[in-house]
């Protein structure tokens, strides 16, 4: 009996120390949690904020016009590229005393001025830029609740940075990420303004790669199904959509899409996206284009479930497998390998001259060739006008022997005057 006693009070202790050790376990969890907050707090303050600032100094001082079209990636500040990531991913942690401070912080690097006088007012590049809205709109979800921010700033400089991508110089994932974040996730936009996204994506698509085009046809199809109101733009009057707004003229140039007057637009990029090289794009575009004469059920039951970052990579794999794969060629081969090199290249070389060709280089060359075009129609008519002046001295050199006048008569100087000033006439 005492055996069993002893036994009983050991295992009572035993199971006390157990539950001592747990609970001194979660308050040393709790302690840990609360420190790593302070750490990242700390961490925000000195690190993340102090790098926005020196960012937001350093575009103001360095303000260049040419910096914002030859910069490309995050060379010119490439700590900037890890502070974003950095606020977008522990946004949940940042005090909302310094929410406003740091949403405008993050339009002023993504080109807000209260100037609006249509000047560059950072050295950015449009990856860098498009980061500081994708981390604006991220921090706004994440403090969903504390936070009464308008976006609208954030909607019209992607509006605007849409037209100054270029696929060689900046990043499509970025690209691709930012049309996911403030389109493709948001909410129902406004009808101004998701008329206006959807123009400017169709565009957008018309001019560029395969890759960027399927994003931007994804994002397209899904502010359609969104917004059943916008299908008015594949409507095929001349005149353009049956709605129109309070502008009622399309404005491709109007750098706030709510003053684009989309609405009385159609997508006639669709008709020529449909005949696209890569069979991807061209499906998208039917499929887009057929969306006119869905019901609602079917609306709901074909919402596109593939984002636009992952129809931008299983496209560019896509192309990455469909390469032809290195074999060893026989002469006949060979010979018929040179003849036809050209022509075998395909798509991706003309893709890899786009990328490394320079845009004032080509200005040129283009301004040079239509500059000896214009002196070539010069030349042809100041060769017409000297034909027909010779003719017109031949005709008189006729008129010379025919009549052969007296030497010093007055009836022949009259006539004489009289033809010179028929040429001269003519």
């Amino acid at each position: 009996m005492q055996r069993k006693a002893g036994r009983n009070c050991w295992q009572r202790r035993e199971k006390r120390s157990v539950q001592i050790l747990r609970r001194f376990l979660l308050l040393q969890t709790k302690v840990s949690e609360e420190e790593s907050n302070l750490i990242h707090s700390l961490q925000f303050s000195e690190t993340y904020f102090r790098i926005l600032k020196r960012s937001m100094d350093l575009s103001i001082s360095r303000l260049k016009p040419a910096s914002i079209s030859l910069s490309g990636g995050f060379g010119t500040h490439p700590l900037l590229a890890p502070c974003l990531n950095g606020l977008g991913k522990f946004s949940h942690l940042i005090d909302l005393d310094f929410m406003g401070d740091l949403m405008m912080c993050l339009k002023r690097l993504a080109g807000y001025s209260e100037d609006h006088d249509g000047s560059p007012q950072n050295c950015l590049s449009v990856s860098e830029r498009l980061q500081c809205c994708i981390v604006a709109f991220r921090v706004m979800r994440s403090n969903l609740d504390a936070l009464n921010v308008d976006l609208q700033e954030f909607f019209v400089q992607l509006y605007n940075l849409l037209l100054e991508y270029r696929p060689g110089r900046d990043h499509g994932d970025v690209l691709a990420e930012a049309l996911k974040t403030m389109l493709w996730e948001g909410k129902q936009h406004d009808m101004q303004r998701a008329a206006a996204f959807i123009k400017r994506l169709a565009t957008f698509a018309l001019n560029f790669g395969s890759a960027e085009a399927i994003s931007a046809l994804v994002t397209l199809k899904h502010l359609l199904q969104k917004n059943s109101k916008c299908r008015c733009l594949l409507e095929n009057d001349a005149g353009g959509g049956s709605l129109s707004g309070l502008v009622v003229k399309y404005q491709p140039e109007a750098s706030d899409p709510n003053l684009s007057g989309a609405l009385a637009s159609v997508l006639w990029e669709l008709s020529l996206l449909s005949k696209h090289y890569n069979p991807t794009i061209s499906s998208m575009a039917s499929s887009i284009s057929s969306m006119e004469t869905m019901t609602p059920s079917q609306n709901q039951a074909y919402l596109s479930t593939i984002s636009p970052v992952q129809a931008l990579r299983d496209l560019s794999v896509e192309q990455e497998l469909s390469k032809p794969i290195g074999k060893p060629l026989t002469p006949n081969r060979k010979r018929k390998r040179d003849q036809h090199s050209d022509v075998a290249s395909g798509h991706e070389r003309v893709w890899e001259i786009e990328c490394w060709v320079d845009e004032d280089e080509m200005k040129n060359k283009l301004e040079n060739h239509f500059q000896v075009l214009r002196d070539i129609e010069e030349n042809e008519r100041l060769r017409a006008e000297l034909n027909r002046t010779m003719k017109s001295i031949s005709s008189y050199e006729e008129y010379k022997q025919q009549k052969k006048p007296k030497k010093g008569s007055a009836v022949s100087k009259k006539n004489k005057k009289s033809f010179v000033m028929v040429l001269v006439c003519q």
